[in-house]
């Protein structure tokens, strides 16, 4: 029985719908799913984390081959399903919570005492997802600012999205949060998902990436918040020169004092902040008097 067989005959059991308010798209595409498993590479000490499971497509896959896999999932619709398609699965927790409000590095550090204390040791800790499109963001940041003791995240999210979070920083396609992907993990493309891979079809295509975390952020920062509120800014305004950003926030003293420190760096009056490398935001920011 394939995936779209399989998810009819579910959604027909339980006479449920996708919850729009919720963002939920079932997947059915078999090599879509194959896809995810092969680049998440989950071997038989893998702890791994995922977000939305919805009816369980990618549980399945995950639960064969992980040492545990966790559940957070917010719908109790998806909760009830999950637990009666997997209730002799011992490698599987639940929790029925808004990831945004789940404590990760608790869970994460709760499971490898008891693995530990079972005489286990967890290999890799990774993140899989195929993430409601309103919603993929602040998870993805949430992922990343946490700190959490992770190793990858392969994510699902609107084309659109993946696109600036795996763009190099300083080209057209990047936005502020592709300066933060790119300081927490190396991000990489893994498929492109045709509309007609879920049901019900969303409006939009998906891609499928993945984000290798690096065990230390990509270059040295003397302050984190003040590096990433200032490309925050610079990207509500991308049109305007780098210049009357910092002027308009009032981050310089005058035009003059701007134009000296971007000289300092060998940046042009006229640049405009989406150019910009990560490197020179970070070597702007210490160059800032007045913050």
């Amino acid at each position: 029985m394939n995936i779209l067989e399989e998810t009819k005959l579910i959604l027909k059991k339980y006479k449920i719908e996708a919850n729009k308010n919720l963002g939920q798209n079932f997947l059915i595409s078999d090599e879509v799913v194959d896809g995810i498993i092969e680049a998440a590479d989950i071997t038989s000490n893998d702890l791994v984390i995922e977000i939305g499971p919805g009816l369980g497509v990618l549980t399945n896959r995950l639960l064969d081959n992980a040492y545990k896999v966790i559940a957070v999932e917010l719908d109790e619709r998806m909760v009830k399903i999950i637990s009666e398609r997997f209730i002799l699965s011992k490698n599987l927790e639940i929790i029925n919570q808004d990831i945004l409000k789940v404590d990760l590095n608790k869970v994460i550090e709760d499971n490898k005492e008891q693995a530990e204390s079972d005489g286990i040791e967890i290999g890799k800790v990774k993140i899989v997802a195929n993430l409601p499109y309103y919603i993929s963001t602040p998870i993805i940041m949430k992922l990343l600012e946490e700190r959490l003791k992770i190793d990858s995240i392969i994510v699902m999210v609107q084309k659109e999205v993946a696109d600036r979070l795996i763009a190099e920083p300083g080209t057209k396609k990047s936005g502020a949060i592709t300066y933060a992907v790119d300081y927490f993990s190396q991000a990489s493309d893994i498929l492109k998902v045709e509309k007609e891979c879920f049901i019900p079809s969303p409006k939009v295509e998906s891609k499928v990436i993945k984000l290798e975390v690096r065990k230390e952020p990509k270059i040295l920062v003397e302050n984190e918040k003040i590096l990433f509120d200032i490309i925050k800014k610079v990207f509500s305004q991308r049109r305007k020169t780098l210049v009357n950003v910092l002027l308009n926030y009032n981050i310089v003293e005058s035009k003059e004092h701007a134009i000296k420190i971007l000289k300092e760096i060998g940046l042009k009056e006229d640049v405009r902040g989406e150019t910009l490398t990560l490197e020179q935001y970070e070597t702007l920011c210490r160059k800032m008097v007045k913050l």
